[in-house]
């Protein structure tokens, strides 16, 4: 049997719950295993008993029994219902990629990716619908906000999820994202280093800069084209991948994600008709090593509804398909 293996939380496991974890890159771990796991201690998380509701934040360590390293005997069950035909339509209607290994979806705003307080309707709910085929049903290896439109990955094997968990785990995987944001930055490149960390509100949970107690967050930004001193096209490039991150981190340098009203405020809903007041932030370009280890992965997603009418108003060009960090170390 396997040793114990220490595997540290990668930024888009950021903020899971520990035993969906654990069935994302263990799925030969069964459910009672897991639970007697926790029970006895023989998964801890740095170091310290944990519950399987317990939210892991990216760089903790856990300790992985050898049990779970066991191969899956058999097809991991969904938790959700069986989607009906209207949702099977739909889910493969956003289908912009696939291959043996992998299926890329352009998710659209407003559709959460995993079930929560109060959402019934999600993509992980969905999932049955895209195995075309195959035995298993395909599984998620990072996510997107509600709100983010855009590129989202799934693996379509337990051991592809694993290959894709550790490529999103180090430095292999370039994510590009587009913003239309308030105003224009004063610098056209440039680089935002702030931590973050959760802080209870009067409106609940949310992210805030926090130098003192924060985790380090990064992103790169590059200015596409803008609108007069009103408004700009950013590209972002998060290096790490906290909890709304890019969000953060625009309202932080006073340039809000437009239609952010909860990091932003008033000063995210732009003057005049015809902007939407929805979220304008779009997981535009994935890029990273093909996990089959030939060759690389590059897909893109096209706008959503909204964001198209708003480059429309503002006369950017939605085909753009330059590199905006060609000349960023």
């Amino acid at each position: 049997m396997s040793a114990v293996e220490i595997v540290e939380v990668s930024a888009d496991d950021d903020d899971i719950r520990l035993d969906r974890w654990f069935r994302r890159r263990y799925p030969g771990l069964k459910h009672g295993a897991l639970e007697k796991a926790l029970r006895t201690g023989q998964i801890r998380v740095d170091g310290k008993r944990a519950k399987a509701n317990a939210r892991l934040s990216a760089g903790q360590k856990v300790r992985v029994p050898p049990q779970a390293m066991a191969p899956a005997t058999e097809p991991q069950k969904p938790e959700q219902r069986q989607p009906d035909a209207a949702d099977a339509a739909f889910v493969q209607s956003l289908v912009i990629y696939m291959d043996d290994d992998v299926i890329a979806l352009n998710k659209p705003p407003g559709l959460a990716v995993q079930g929560g307080t109060k959402t019934t309707r999600h993509l992980d709910a969905m999932l049955d619908a895209l195995r075309f085929g195959a035995k298993e049903r395909p599984k998620l290896v990072h996510r997107l906000d509600r709100d983010t439109s855009g590129v989202l990955l799934l693996a379509r094997g337990a051991n592809v999820a694993a290959r894709l968990g550790k490529a999103f785990q180090g430095r292999s995987v370039r994510k590009i994202y587009w913003a239309l944001v308030a105003g224009v930055p004063s610098m056209e490149q440039g680089r935002i280093d702030l931590p973050l960390g959760k802080r209870m509100g009067s409106r609940g949970e949310r992210m805030m800069t926090d130098d003192e107690e924060g985790k380090s967050a990064i992103t790169l930004y590059s200015v596409i084209e803008t609108a007069g001193r009103t408004a700009s096209w950013l590209a972002l490039w998060p290096l790490t991948g906290r909890t709304h991150q890019l969000r953060v981190h625009c309202a932080a340098i006073d340039h809000p994600v437009a239609g952010d009203g909860k990091y932003g405020g008033e000063a995210a809903f732009l003057p005049g008709d015809g902007i939407a007041r929805k979220l304008h932030l779009h997981a535009r370009e994935l890029r990273l090593p093909h996990p089959s280890g030939r060759g690389e992965l590059h897909v893109t997603a096209d706008l959503p509804p909204h964001m198209a009418e708003s480059w429309k108003l503002l006369g950017f060009d939605r085909n753009y398909a330059g590199d905006p960090f060609a000349n960023i170390d």
